[in-house]
Parts: structure tokens; sequence; C-alpha cells
């Protein structure tokens, strides 16, 4: 045996030879009841707390039932393996409707796409009515907007409806609804239309008979235009005639009347003989003065000619 192996064989005889402690009993039973107490306070502690976020309510229910509603956000506390906490959204919800045909007043098939703002207003109805399932409140919702819809429509003709579509038609649907989902703690912000079109089947034939239509009703309103045109026309035709004979006649009151004053001056002046003969004679000049045009200024008359008479008359 070499000194290595002595050294080591006195090692392993020390260390065998060495008392070991060993730790008591109580206390390692104390570290694990400790341990099972710590797991059990947070299991606790979890079962208790309750969390509420800004944008949902809490429902703490006692074996099933709704015991009381937390509606502020923060931290709250139930009693654990006892209640039970479950959470409804208070936020806005977005509800698409699916596209479904509606019938105008004028017999005329639509289709419309409309969209549904609404918020839980009243959790505990809302649970009560609708075992607290979103997809219950959408079939209702669906269902009472869909009915209210048509019953708009029906009321309405196409082209009212088309009108309606920037803010009209949802006002109508909104009061048709009134305050009936108030009964499921639901309440409706707006009902929206998407799309309100004309069915893809029948779209072209509807097109073609509006354009007729409007063609029609174009017709008519030239047709009315042209014959209250006419009507103008003849009024006013009328009335250019008869302002026409009512200046011709005056005028021709203001000829007699200025033709009989000229007969009284020309009278006038034949009762007295000295203006009667200047008359005469200022006749006679004006006679001369229109017979003699051109060049030639030499008026030739007869001996027996009336003004040869007046200018020899002439003292």
């Amino acid at each position: 045996m070499d000194n290595n192996d002595w050294s080591e064989r006195k090692m392993n005889q020390q260390e065998e030879n060495t008392p070991r402690y060993k730790e008591p009993r109580g206390v390692k039973k104390g570290w694990i009841f400790a341990l099972v107490i710590l797991v059990l306070g947070i299991i606790v502690l979890g079962q208790s707390v309750v969390i509420t976020e800004e944008d949902e309510y809490t429902l703490i229910r006692e074996f099933g039932k709704v015991d009381r509603i937390v509606t502020e956000p923060g931290l709250s506390f139930k009693t654990p393996f006892v209640e039970t906490s479950e959470t409804l959204p208070k936020k806005i919800l977005v509800m698409d409707l699916p596209a479904s045909d509606v019938i105008t007043m004028d017999k005329k098939t639509m289709v419309a796409d409309s969209y549904v703002l609404w918020q839980i207003s009243d959790p505990l109805k809302f649970v009560q009515t609708l075992n607290s399932q979103l997809s219950n409140a959408e079939a209702r919702i669906s269902t009472i907007v869909y009915n209210a819809m048509k019953n708009v429509i029906s009321s309405m003709s196409q082209n009212e409806v088309i009108s309606g579509r920037e803010g009209k038609l949802s006002e109508a649907i909104m009061e048709n609804i009134g305050d009936t989902m108030d009964g499921y703690g639901i309440v409706l912000l707006s009902v929206e239309t998407k799309r309100l079109d004309l069915p893809s089947d029948n779209k072209q034939a509807v097109y073609e008979r509006m354009i007729s239509e409007r063609n029609n009703i174009a017709a008519s309103y030239t047709a009315e235009g042209e014959s209250e045109a006419k009507k103008i026309r003849t009024a006013t035709d009328n009335e250019i005639t008869v302002n026409i004979s009512a200046a011709e006649a005056e005028a021709e009151k203001l000829i007699a009347e200025g033709e009989a004053e000229y007969m009284r001056i020309l009278a006038e002046a034949y009762a007295d003989e000295d203006r009667a003969d200047f008359y005469t004679f200022v006749r006679a000049l004006d006679a001369a003065k229109n017979a003699l045009t051109g060049d030639n200024k030499t008026l030739i008359l007869s001996s027996d000619s009336p003004l040869v008479q007046i200018f020899n008359n002439v003292e």
C-alpha cells in the first residue's frame, strides 16, 4: 500500500467517526406548515380581490345569484369560494346588422345595410333578461331594429327613403324604436345606414324605369311651361293690341282735334278781310317758293294765274 492510499483511507475513517448535525423534526414540519399557509393565503387573496376596469361592470354573484354590481373602476373584495365575479362591457358597442330587403310605400324593394351603436345602461336588467349573454342582446337588437326599419321604410316612398339617408331615416327609426330596449337594460344610441341600394337582380330595370319616369316628369313640366308661355304670349299680344288700339284712337282724336283747331284758325283768319288777304298772300309766297326749284330761279306765270292775281292785288 502506498502512502496516498493510506492517507485517503485515514481521512475516510475520520469522516465516519465525526458526529453529524441533524435538524429537529419539529422545525422541519414548521417550515412546511408555514409554506402551506403562505400558499393558501395567496390563493385566498387571489380569490378575494376583484379588479374592475374603467370600461366594464363587475357582477358579484353569491351561489349564482347577483349580489351586487361594481360600477366604479378600482379594487374591490368578495368572499372567496362563496362569491364569484364576472364582467360586462360598459363601453359603447358596435353591432353590424346583416343586409336585409325592405319594401317602400310605393312597392319598391331596397337592400338596407346598417349598423347600431348601443350600450348596457342597467347591468342588473341585462343579466335578468338576457342572462349576461351579448349574443342574446345582439339577436334582440337585430330583430327590433329590423322591424322598426321595415315599418319606417314601408311608410315612405323610394324617393323619400333615398333623400332621407343623411339623417332623417335614422331619426325616424330611432323614434319608432322608442324605449323598447329599456326593459333589457340596453340603450340604443344610433342606427346608421351604411348602404341603401336596389337589389342587384332588378337594379338595371329599376334604373330604366326611374329614367323613364323622370323623362315623363320632364316632358310634363316642359308641356306645362310651354302652355304657360303660350298663355303669357297671348295675354301680352292682347295687351299690346289693346294698347295700340287705344293709342291709335287717341291719335285719331288728337288729329281730329288738331284739324278742328286748324279749321277754326282758318275760319278766324278768313272772317277778317285784312287777315284773309294776308293769309292768301303768305300762301301764295309759299306756293311760289315751292315752285322755284333747281338752278333756274325764274318763275313764269300766265296772266290768269291765281298767284299773279294775288301779287297784282297787293298795293
